[in-house]
């Protein structure tokens, strides 16, 4: 069967089980992931084992056994895969924000964030502030993070919910793509031969200007759509607002210290690993998992403090139940996701349009979107672009620098995001959306940054080739 009809398939399953058939979303991507799987031909399996190989990720007895396996195993297995990737995180991260808001930590933090910039603009305080977390940190991370933030402000201001959480994904959804050291940038730029410094400089600029757009569109949104915070997290910021407040500087030890970390540990590591004792230290505690562990931590620590040993414990308990739903509904888009790259979806997308020498820059952006769009990995489809970019490059069928190559990949794994990424149900689920307010809101708003970002490329390129 083709990858493209296979990707139908899947398509319809998802979709219309959610929006049609209002399934849970777990269960409807864990019936398109088994229905992909059972029809992803022996062929398609072989040449993606093979391909695993090529790459360095299998070793070839791995890759002889795997077409063999049974579809329900290779969905087990990239369920167990994402869990692995993000259920630490997820666990840690849920255990910090319940602390922040049972503490009156995140409204310490928002109260703060409200005199420094005023209730109009603190939409702008987020979308700063994601910008730049994002840079060093993952944006499930920095979303994670400020999640709770962003319901403490709208608490307090009664409006403006979905401004502040569209404005916090606009902020730090670009530098995910664009700016090393994230995994997708930072490879693009060593395929194609580009500085990591160039890189971060350029992608820097393109992705603020992108990042501008998408925060225009989240202020159309927000006067077209509302969003009021979650019932049940508004009712935990309501309980802790009676009890005085952690001092600001104790209130962002728990949000900082992680962030510092990570962010130390990148900057060490780049462009090699430095050596040391001190070194290997802040590299074990700069591990995501590491740094939000230390983090939740803390937070639960200022809670009991605040509170009592008690309330602590009930609030990790209580985030690990709300965090095992969000968990469970990530590794089921990451099961979908992950069979639908055995497809070989990928690959047909990047050989019907390697050909395209006219106009390199938007066609490397609609391969990049294509993937990206068919099997939901930003990263994925910015390693899947890379090689063809490459080529352009080795051909010399363009006259400048190869950065902007990188900069029209990273802005092609924007559109569009949809069931098939985890990033699409860490958002929806942490802010209280809806799917299909997702897909009226997030997901556009994330296109157009893409967009926006090739049309600042290509007048980059043009005003200023660097060859």
């Amino acid at each position: 069967m083709s990858p493209l009809l296979l990707l139908l398939v899947g398509i319809v399953i998802v979709v219309g089980g959610i929006l049609g058939l209002r399934l849970h979303a777990f269960l409807a991507l864990v019936l398109g992931a088994f229905a992909v799987a059972l029809l992803t031909p022996d062929t398609a399996l072989q040449h993606y084992a093979s391909a695993q190989v090529t790459k360095g990720e299998w070793s070839p007895k791995a890759a002889i056994k795997f077409p063999a396996k049974t579809a329900a195993a290779r969905v087990a297995d990239q369920f167990g895969a994402t869990c692995g990737k993000f259920g630490l995180l997820i666990a840690m991260a849920s255990v910090l924000g319940e602390a922040m808001l049972l503490s009156g930590g995140a409204e310490a933090i928002a109260a703060a964030l409200l005199r420094l910039m005023g209730a109009a603009r603190a939409h702008w305080a987020f979308f700063i502030t994601s910008f730049f977390l994002t840079i060093p940190v993952f944006f499930e991370t920095t979303f994670y993070l400020l999640s709770p933030l962003t319901k403490a402000v709208a608490r307090q201001t009664k409006r403006n919910y979905l401004l502040l959480v569209m404005c916090t994904v606009a902020g730090g959804t670009i530098t995910h793509s664009l700016v090393p050291p994230t995994p997708g940038p930072t490879l693009v730029a060593d395929v194609l031969g580009v500085p990591i410094g160039l890189m971060m400089g350029m992608g820097c600029l393109i992705g603020f200007g992108a990042a501008l757009f998408g925060s225009a569109f989240a202020h159309w949104s927000n006067r077209h759509h509302t969003l009021e915070v979650p019932a049940e997290d508004a009712a935990i910021v309501e309980s802790a607002t009676h009890q005085s407040l952690p001092p600001l500087a104790l209130a962002l030890i728990p949000v900082t210290l992680p962030i510092f970390l990570i962010a130390f540990s990148a900057w060490l590591n780049s462009p090699k690993p430095a050596l040391g004792i001190i070194a290997a230290i802040v590299r074990t505690l700069g591990e995501k998992e590491m740094a939000l562990t230390i983090g939740a931590c803390l937070a639960l620590v200022m809670l009991a403090w605040k509170r009592d040993r008690a309330t602590a414990t009930k609030a990790v308990g209580h985030a690990l139940t709300g965090g095992a739903i969000v968990l469970l509904i990530i590794c089921a888009g990451g099961a979908f996701g992950g069979v639908l790259q055995q497809t070989g979806i990928a690959e047909m997308v990047g050989t019907a349009l390697a050909g395209t020498q006219t106009f390199a820059l938007p066609a490397l952006f609609l391969i990049t979107t294509l993937v990206r769009t068919a099997q939901g990995s930003a990263t994925v489809a910015m390693i899947t672009a890379a090689p063809i970019a490459k080529a352009f490059i080795d051909g010399g069928q363009t006259h400048f620098n190869p950065v902007y190559f990188a900069l029209a990949i990273g802005c092609g794994s924007k559109p569009f995001a949809w069931m098939n990424d985890g990033g699409f149900w860490i958002i929806t689920r942490l802010s209280g959306l809806r799917e299909e307010q997702t897909l009226r809101t997030v997901s556009p708003m994330m296109a157009l940054q893409g967009v926006a970002g090739l049309v600042l490329t290509m007048i980059a390129a043009w005003l200023w080739p660097m060859r």
